[in-house]
């Protein structure tokens, strides 16, 4: 029986141009979330988990509130995080990133990435389909790790807000990708977080 994982970037956040570490959902946020939430209907979940920042926590409401038989549940393994430092293989485009992190976020971003994968992707009994509702880099770290990427790749991976990115692995096969931040139950002027703007 195959293994699913929905992997979910919350939506956007009010005045997060300010720099504001954590915050409410925008009223553009909280409709990103109410239209994921109708592209979920169908999917027949066995668990669903977030990060307890409040941006995602609220996403995660509004979706359990059109799936009221989905059990929601916070999970500090889905906290946003940097999941590793510079390599020697890091562009050096991605250096100044890196001037504001401390040792102690990297090592602790690691860690929690090493258990979020463990715990996530560990192998399951039966059919599982299993909703986690977080943020840009630990969608991109799981990705990375799927994909069997270098380390440093996690930094070349977004995720638009609310995108919609699905892992799935088959009986004694790998984890395989079918879909990377799909967005196609957004219009375009609800397509936000990545750093360019699609072409339409």
């Amino acid at each position: 029986m195959s293994q699913y994982v929905y992997l979910v970037r919350h939506g956007e956040q009010q005045d997060a141009e300010h720099g504001l570490p954590d915050g409410p959902l925008s009223p553009r946020g909280r409709r990103q979330a109410e239209l994921l939430s109708q592209r979920l209907g169908g999917v027949p979940f066995t668990s669903a988990h977030h990060s307890p920042l409040q941006r995602a926590a609220e996403t995660a409401s509004i979706i359990g509130e059109r799936l009221p038989a989905l059990k929601l549940a916070p999970s500090s393994l889905l906290f946003d995080c940097i999941p590793t430092g510079e390599t020697d293989e890091t562009p050096s485009a991605y250096h100044p990133f890196f001037g504001a992190v401390t040792d102690e976020e990297i090592e602790a971003g690691r860690a929690q990435m090493a258990d979020a994968v463990a715990e996530f992707l560990g192998p399951k009994k039966g059919e599982s389909h299993d909703l986690l509702i977080t943020h840009n880099f630990v969608i991109a770290w799981f990705v990375r790790e799927v994909l069997g990427a270098p380390e440093w790749r996690w930094m070349t991976l977004d995720q638009a807000h609310c995108g919609l990115t699905i892992i799935q692995r088959k009986p004694g096969r790998p984890w395989s990708v079918l879909t990377h931040n799909d967005l196609a139950h957004l219009p375009v002027e609800l397509r936000t977080g990545l750093p360019e703007q699609l072409p339409v």
